[in-house]
């Protein structure tokens, strides 16, 4: 492969990886204050045929992604609700939320399926663009593209170096001891999973009018939000992390189109499903190098011991418990 042929390969990853970071990212803030919203798929799909449906009927792109974040922070809210107040398990609440919203995409979209819609135009960025190399793989994409390049780096900042992450951070760890020092982890919760809500809504809007413009069934989503919850495990429930297996597994996925090129006689179906498999290896493994004895099998490795600890991350102490409050 030449370099032009790497510079599409990774300008493809940079794009396709758009939709599932932003879920990503989505939830790791909801499980950073303690939640998780295992609805994502069906959210992802509902907010996908809104973010087509608005924009086809109205011409203006810009409202479909706005009512597709809607959808998603409302879908989110209901699980927030059920959980904070009505101390109702997430688990539950989430998964029938995501087969309801699922059908409810399919239901409602059907009458728009096949067809031609609006997509968001790319917009290269000037003197970016011109950089060798590296701005034909960054700079060459639209703004969705942009933003979820842009909240890698934000949602880190807010969460480790701002105040009002270290609430979040004190919540997702021991919300009566917020409690106990004047934050509301109730208005906590609430809040971070709307927020995480509206950047799953996106991720479903730049579904249908970015990377497979249009609605249909199946819609090519399928599935994006059970490995956008994997990543989030997988990155530790650290957002760069977690972007970082957004990214490998946009990978795998732009691979797979290559390997079918490369060895025809091999089905179609193996390359397409490849990518699952991979991902699920791969927690495999993190959950291996994570324990004990592992560890002490590393300590006198160094470069070893640095790796596992780039690998290593722990899961939020009241991770899907329901707070009661006093």
């Amino acid at each position: 492969m030449n370099e032009s042929g790497v510079i599409i390969l990774l300008a493809s990853v940079i794009a396709g990886a758009t939709p599932i970071l932003l879920a990503t990212l989505g939830e790791t803030i909801t499980e950073k204050a303690g939640l998780i919203n295992l609805s994502l798929d069906g959210s992802i799909l509902l907010s996908a045929m809104t973010a087509f449906v608005i924009a086809y009927s109205t011409d203006n792109i810009l409202l479909g992604f706005v009512c597709a974040s809607m959808v998603g922070a409302l879908i989110a809210g209901i699980i927030a609700f059920f959980s904070v107040y009505l101390h109702q398990s997430q688990v539950a609440v989430g998964f029938v939320l995501t087969l309801m919203t699922r059908d409810l995409a399919y239901f409602i979209g059907s009458a728009y399926s096949r067809l031609q819609g609006p997509q968001v135009p790319p917009l290269a960025l000037p003197f970016l663009q011109d950089i060798p190399f590296f701005g034909m793989i960054f700079f060459h994409h639209n703004l969705p593209v942009y933003f979820s390049l842009c909240m890698i780096f934000g949602i880190w900042w807010f969460i480790y170096r701002t105040p009002q992450g270290l609430r979040l951070r004190s919540v997702g760890e021991n919300p009566r001891a917020s409690f106990a020092r004047g934050i509301n982890p109730r208005k906590i919760q609430m809040f971070y999973a709307i927020c995480g809500g509206l950047l799953v809504g996106l991720a479903g809007a730049s579904f249908s009018l970015c990377i497979k413009p249009g609605w249909g069934q199946p819609q090519g989503a399928e599935g994006t939000g059970w490995i956008a919850l994997a990543l989030v495990i997988f990155g530790g429930w650290h957002p760069v992390k977690a972007a970082v297996g957004a990214y490998l597994f946009s990978f795998l996925q732009v691979m797979s189109i290559y390997f079918q090129g490369w060895i025809p006689s091999m089905p179609a179906q193996v390359f397409q499903v490849a990518p699952f498999p991979l991902m699920i290896f791969t927690l495999v493994l993190i959950y291996l190098v994570q324990k004990e004895s592992v560890m002490k099998w590393a300590q006198d490795k160094p470069f070893v011991r640095s790796v596992l600890r780039a690998l290593s991350g722990a899961a939020p102490s009241a991770l899907g418990k329901s707070y009661r409050q006093d």
